[in-house]
């Protein structure tokens, strides 16, 4: 059983309402980011949805060095910190370095740490220091039961907002594959699991300078994961996934969204009511 995280509007874990995460892969510009941030937020507040968005100001882990990294740490700030002004919802982003934790602290309300960097004993300490929300990404080379010891990274500092997700793990070259008893595993350790279903349909370095996906299996993952008991869902999405400047080949078209998410509420709210 998972403790309660984050705040009253969005707070995720026991007998909460199941939270979406969600947003483009990458920043690009902030009328971009008003625009699909304004209508996930229409959606989530019509299906009675918690709702955080997320973007990165930075995809430091791309595969080709030529691939679009994002604005950057000050100008994707500034942006992240408009939409949360102007739309009045949280905002969730990822770090790379310990040089990028203060200020990300001053505007973000969870701040990620990637799957590549789960176990980077330093990084992570730096973020619980600043008593954030701390929302880690289990990497895809670590057992579900492998997190408890990261976790311990960040409680060690007195952080207990913790949340896991899952973002499917190695199997063979260029795929992943989500084994669902790993939820529950994750779960048992006492903190909340998002479900990234649309990371886990990815195929990394698949089409050679870039990632390739299969957005059609992301439905499929995201009801079996609500179903499994998770406390949130995350998804990039974006209104033309072909023009997307990252992650376009597994990213949800914004039209398609609103059934999936009131699928996994129903789904959700059975679960919690079946007991």
């Amino acid at each position: 059983m998972s403790q309660v995280v984050g705040r009253d509007h969005w707070a995720m874990g026991h007998n909460r309402p199941l939270v979406f995460i969600g947003g483009p892969c990458v920043l690009e510009d902030l009328e971009l980011a008003l625009d699909i941030a304004n209508y996930l937020k229409e959606v989530t507040t019509k299906i009675g949805m918690p709702f955080i968005f997320k973007a990165s100001f930075d995809k430091a882990n791309r595969t080709s060095i030529q691939s679009f990294r994002g604005p950057g740490l000050d100008k994707g700030l500034k942006i992240l910190e408009q939409v949360k002004s102007r739309l009045n919802i949280p905002i969730l982003s990822d770090i790379h370095d310990i040089s990028q934790v203060t200020a990300a602290a001053e505007i973000l309300d969870i701040i990620q740490i990637p799957a590549f960097l789960c176990r980077q004993t330093d990084l992570l300490a730096q973020a619980a220091k600043t008593e954030a929300c701390i929302n880690i990404k289990k990497g895809q080379f670590l057992a579900p039961w492998d997190m408890a010891q990261v976790i311990k990274k960040v409680t060690e500092y007195g952080n207990q907002n913790v949340i896991l997700t899952e973002r499917g793990t190695s199997f063979g070259y260029n795929n992943l594959v989500v084994d669902m008893r790993g939820l529950q595993i994750m779960r048992n350790l006492g903190f909340p699991v998002i479900f990234d279903a649309t990371h886990s349909v990815q195929l990394p370095g698949g089409s050679g300078s870039c990632s390739d996906g299969q957005r059609e299996f992301v439905p499929l993952l995201a009801r079996a994961a609500v179903a499994a008991g998770v406390d949130g869902v995350f998804m990039e999405v974006y209104p033309d996934p072909q023009k997307a400047r990252c992650d376009g080949a597994n990213s949800v078209y914004l039209d398609q969204l609103e059934p999936m998410l009131t699928q996994m509420n129903t789904i959700h709210h059975t679960i919690h009511r079946s007991g």
